[in-house]
């Protein structure tokens, strides 16, 4: 019998084998001064392109305000217990109802947070009989959800209704067996690649199967509609998705998230999602600073209006100069380039330390070995100037990346580590 730590000692991981060389740097950077288009990163000024501030709410002065004096009026721990219990309160209403018919639905249940919350509400909507089958690509929470599931799960191709409809017909001869049902799972909008869920072409297949659909809004939700409800404004098909998901942290410069669907099902969620159930209640900063938050998402259209104009000039600006961003839909923006770990790491360093230019690296295990994305967040505090020096400063690393520069200056790197 070995010891439980002898592994996690011998194998760190795919990206844990990295913390001696990028940890502090690459990974756990530490961002400081106020959150907005340009920060401090080890004591240099640098554009940033990795904060999900999409509105530029973060720094606002009426936002800052009530945030302010929630915090002096309740303290940071108000109110206290899981809300079943004592953590409970009128103001958590006032918001569940306002984001319900923000979204277009009857009912909605605030989160404490996004990450377990949607685990937690995958947990509650199915049963051992049931069938979940979702999006390749989800994100991890989602993933980590499904997880919880004793029953059956299949995965679809990402993107792919053809792939999507062989595995309902598999989960539909299942459920037909268990006596059970089928959840479907997809996003808004997919965090790394930038693409739109396919809703519309989901949804459409609801009048050949029977089965459930879940959304997963955290990107999509306060950028993408004419509202700003999200993916499923965006495509039409808000009310056919049933049950809606979406967090704080991007669009609302928050904590927090919520669901929203039919009375039935967010009383039922209310009474069964044991995160909620067995957790704080979100403090009255986060929920009064969500009530103005989401006022501001309503009254103040300029703010997403000035996010497009920046993400329209960024994407264009990238393509013209041909760069591939995939296909991205949305305001998610990525840059693919083709390269090792190793210069990927070297070619970060040269954009932040020679071009003042910060943006978060993605690489294997995320996305295929060879491959190096770059993943940047447009926001309504980004300005043209911003754009401008970061489109050439990516022109510059383009070509030292193909020209060797990055193989030469990472190579003992790569032979410390094997590569």
């Amino acid at each position: 019998m070995r010891d439980l730590f002898d592994r996690i000692v011998e194998n760190k991981g795919p990206l844990g084998k990295w913390a001696a060389q990028a940890e502090g740097y690459f990974v756990f950077p530490k961002l400081e001064g106020p959150i907005s288009n340009r920060m401090k990163f080890q004591g240099r000024e640098v554009v940033t392109w990795s904060i999900n501030d999409y509105l530029g709410m973060a720094n606002l002065p009426e936002i800052k305000k009530v945030d302010g004096d929630a915090a002096l009026e309740h303290g940071a721990a108000y109110p206290m217990g899981a809300r079943m219990m004592s953590g409970h309160t009128a103001f958590h209403e006032i918001l569940e109802e306002q984001l319900a018919d923000f979204v277009g639905k009857q009912s909605a249940y605030l989160l404490n947070f996004g990450y377990q919350g949607i685990m937690s509400a995958i947990d509650a909507l199915v049963s051992k009989d049931d069938i979940i089958v979702y999006d390749v690509d989800s994100h991890a929470c989602i993933i980590d959800g499904v997880r919880l599931h004793v029953g059956k799960r299949f995965t679809f191709k990402h993107n792919d209704i053809e792939s999507l409809e062989k595995n309902l017909e598999r989960a539909t001869r299942m459920a037909e067996q268990t006596g059970g049902g089928i959840l479907v799972i997809s996003e808004g909008v997919f965090g790394m690649r930038g693409e739109q869920g396919k809703l519309k072409e989901i949804v459409a297949l609801k009048g050949k199967y029977n089965f459930r659909l879940l959304v997963d809004d955290a990107h999509g939700f306060g950028t993408l509609g004419a509202t700003g409800a999200g993916a499923g404004e965006e495509q039409g098909v808000q009310d056919d998705i049933d049950v809606y998901f979406a967090t704080f942290a991007k669009s609302m410069a928050g904590i927090g998230a919520f669901l929203a669907a039919d009375k039935e099902i967010i009383d039922y969620l209310k009474y069964n999602m044991r995160s909620q159930m067995f957790a704080k209640s979100l403090p009255m900063i986060y929920v009064k600073g969500a009530l103005k938050r989401l006022e501001m998402l309503k009254t103040r259209p300029e703010l997403k209006n000035k996010l497009w104009e920046n993400v329209n000039m960024l994407q264009n600006g990238l393509k013209d100069r041909g760069f591939d961003i995939g296909t991205t839909s949305s305001c998610v923006t990525p840059v693919y380039l083709n390269g090792s770990i190793p210069e990927a790491m070297a070619l970060v360093k040269d954009l932040r330390e020679n071009h003042g230019i910060f943006c978060s690296i993605v690489v294997y295990p995320v996305i295929p070995k060879g491959l190096i994305l770059l993943r940047m967040i447009p926001t309504a505090t980004h300005t043209a100037a911003d754009i401008e020096e970061t489109l050439d400063a990516f022109s510059t690393i383009r070509e030292r990346l193909h020209n060797g520069t990055y193989k030469r200056l990472s190579a003992a790197v790569a032979a410390a580590m094997g590569e």
